[in-house]
């Protein structure tokens, strides 16, 4: 055991953590040249598409140092801010880390927020400063900050480029040194903490875990605490490039399970594994719930594929343990699902997976954050607000508290005008300015979570010309001023659209949401009457126009009131189809509403 290392690598997205990885995985022999290509781990098409990384992933590697055999586990991170539980969840299984950051691009504050992800575990932080044969490199300045930030020396930070393979043996000679072995008795009873799984057709689930203490073997009746089920292991093995089967597992290891489980309810991530005859008595500690941070509704196209989705989500769920979902029906779309989501670019990716991988094609409705809300009856007892439509009436209501965060942005000091202005139309609060160095200045708000989940993060990186980065945490509940902005067509609400919105910027959104829906519904034979209202207040209006068809044509010359009396024949058959029609709603409709701003 004391061979072992487990370690992972964080830092801000775009740091270079994956092809690191790769160059890592060469060095020691793990991969064969004819096996290489960039971001090797990315399994996933979209991944490998958009250049980010979404899972975790795990590889074990065999390396030889000083005539010593050492068996290197390597989990590489995600370093978007959607995916932070990704991040804490591998943390959670490593007793090191590697702090990668870009000599080009400098401290970030994902960086930060990782850093601290992981000094709450007790992990030992190796820094490394990566890409620095770039011409716009600055190292000697990036190592100060690292210095700053860590209280490390400057020698100890370590000099590589992911790209031509430099100072990866120093990489790999600090991982042996300072990375403590993982600690836990070999003959104590079973003890595995479950860190990821995945869904494989054929195989039922994979379950990825660390064992902490005991060992386990291949056809051993275990069980998972969370749920009191039992198992039998019907193969165990360690992950290398592709799966290697192995007897037994032991204390301290990173490995593979397969129970032939094929119910996705039945495995939780963060649960803990023990032997069913000589169960442990205590779970894994230190591994957190996710809380989901904008809601969406999820829908099926066809109402008939409600429960081919279900499978669908749950299948997923296995894979992306932060998808948080519960049935709900609308009177617009009919059954689906109310999802939670870590943030925007969560969203996105969970419904381009859903029709990937289980060719779902889904509707999602306009996100939003969860509310708590009060009526004057019971002014104590919070009511759970997932969806504008739980809102009680005006009359009956006392208040509405919103979740507030506390929002880092770290960004070169000539943008800090526009960061600031862009932050106070969003009705953010600023806490505190500091200059981490003449030239970067960390900025604090306090804002409302709702105000970030649509389209923050895009303005952001437009004001400060890509250049600042950002991090968030929750900090609570406050009461705001909301209202309920319903969007009528036709005259009938659709509850898809509506949304809880601050008093002040009701009209604006109300107006922009009915300008930008007549621009996509298509023209019926009918004007359609697009709205806007707060309660029974019309606040805003539109309307598509019909489409008409020219029935005065064959009307040459003769009286006017020949004219309009075919007008008016025309308009009675017109009224009469408005009165039955109803109005196809697209689904770009649904997702323009996001983009108010273009």
């Amino acid at each position: 055991m004391k061979n072992i290392r487990n370690f992972c690598i964080i830092a801000h997205i775009d740091h270079g953590k994956s092809t690191l990885a790769d160059r890592l995985l060469s060095f020691t022999g793990t991969t064969t040249a004819r096996e290489e290509q960039a971001q090797l781990l990315d399994n996933m098409d979209l991944e490998r598409e958009r250049g980010i990384t979404i899972k975790s992933h795990a590889i074990q590697m065999d390396y030889t140092y000083e005539g010593e055999q050492y068996v290197l586990n390597l989990i590489d991170t995600p370093g978007h801010v959607d995916f932070s539980y990704e991040v804490s969840r591998s943390i959670a299984a490593c007793e090191g880390a590697l702090l990668i950051v870009d000599a080009a691009q400098s401290i970030q504050a994902q960086t930060i927020s990782n850093l601290y992800l992981a000094l709450e575990h007790d992990l030992e932080i190796i820094p490394v400063l990566n890409k620095v044969d770039l011409p716009g490199a600055n190292p000697e300045e990036v190592t100060d900050d690292i210095v700053d930030l860590l209280g490390c020396k400057p020698e100890e930070v370590i000099h590589a480029s992911g790209k031509t393979g430099f100072g990866v043996d120093v990489i790999l000679k600090a991982i042996i040194e300072k990375v403590p072995a993982p600690k836990g008795d070999i003959n104590a009873p079973l003890q595995a903490l479950i860190f990821d799984s995945v869904y494989n057709s054929y195989r039922g689930i994979e379950t990825y875990f660390r064992v902490v203490n005991g060992e386990i073997k291949k056809g051993q009746k275990i069980k998972f605490m969370a749920t009191n089920k039992i198992y039998d292991a019907d193969e165990v093995g360690t992950l290398k490039l592709n799966q290697v089967a192995k007897q037994s597992i032991k204390a301290g290891d990173v490995g593979y399970l397969i129970t032939g489980v094929k119910t996705a309810s039945e495995i939780k991530v963060g649960d803990t594994i023990t032997d069913a005859l000589n169960p442990t008595d205590k779970r894994i500690e230190g591994f957190e719930d996710v809380k989901p941070m904008v809601f969406a509704g999820i829908y099926p196209v066809d109402t008939e594929e409600y429960e081919e989705l279900r499978s669908s989500m749950e299948k997923l769920q296995l894979n992306d343990a932060s998808l948080v979902f519960i049935p709900e029906s609308s009177a617009a779309l009919g059954f689906g699902f109310r999802c939670g989501f870590l943030g925007m670019l969560h969203l996105e990716i969970v419904q381009e997976r859903l029709e990937r991988e289980f060719d779902m094609t889904v509707i999602t409705t306009v996100p939003n954050v969860s509310y708590h809300a009060f009526t004057n009856k019971h002014p104590d007892t919070v009511l759970l607000v997932n969806n504008p439509s739980d809102l009680p009436e005006p009359s009956k209501l006392n208040r509405v508290e919103e979740p507030f965060i506390k929002a880092t942005i770290i960004t070169k000091s000539d943008f800090v005008g526009p960061v600031m202005s862009l932050c106070i139309e969003k009705r953010g609060q600023i806490i505190n300015q500091t200059y981490l160095t003449p030239e970067r200045v960390e900025l604090t708000f306090d804002m409302p979570l709702a105000e970030i989940v649509f389209d923050f993060y895009d303005r952001l990186k437009t004001v400060s010309k890509g250049y600042a980065s950002f991090d968030y945490h929750p900090i609570g509940m406050k009461a705001s001023k909301l209202v309920k902005v319903d969007i009528l067509l036709n005259g009938t609400s659709v509850d898809a659209l509506s949304a809880l919105i601050h008093a002040d910027n009701a009209y604006n959104i109300g107006k922009k949401m009915c300008e930008k829906l007549r621009q996509l519904i298509p023209r019926q034979q009918f004007d359609i009457p697009i709205q806007a209202a707060i309660g029974a207040k019309i606040i805003s209006r539109e309307t598509v126009k019909a489409l008409r068809k020219d029935v005065t044509a064959k009307c040459y010359g003769g009286d006017i009131s020949r004219k309009r009396k075919l007008l008016e024949k025309q308009k009675k058959g017109k009224k009469r189809m408005r009165q039955v029609g109803n109005v196809e709603i697209p689904q770009e409709a649904f997702m323009a509403v996001l983009k108010l701003n273009d």
